[in-house]
């Protein structure tokens, strides 16, 4: 996880409503430790995903260009 120092200026508040169940796994984590509150971890959520779905995004544009150079497709 990196420490990424945020000033309160560059903060946007998103609400959003989560399920009881999402909620309650929520707190799970915060209480085993691994976070220090409910913005940490959707932070940290949030952030993981959009890595994700950037690798997903190259990954496949690589796809395209293997096809492309093997088979001009």
């Amino acid at each position: 996880m990196e420490n990424i120092k945020i000033e309160n200026s560059d903060m946007e508040t998103v609400p959003a409503k989560l399920t009881k169940r999402i909620v309650v796994e929520m707190e799970g984590i915060i209480n085993e430790g691994w976070y220090a509150n409910k913005s940490e971890l959707i932070r940290d959520a949030i952030r993981e995903l959009i890595k994700k779905q950037k690798v997903t995004q190259l990954e496949s544009a690589i796809k395209e260009d293997i096809q492309w150079g093997l088979y001009g497709k």
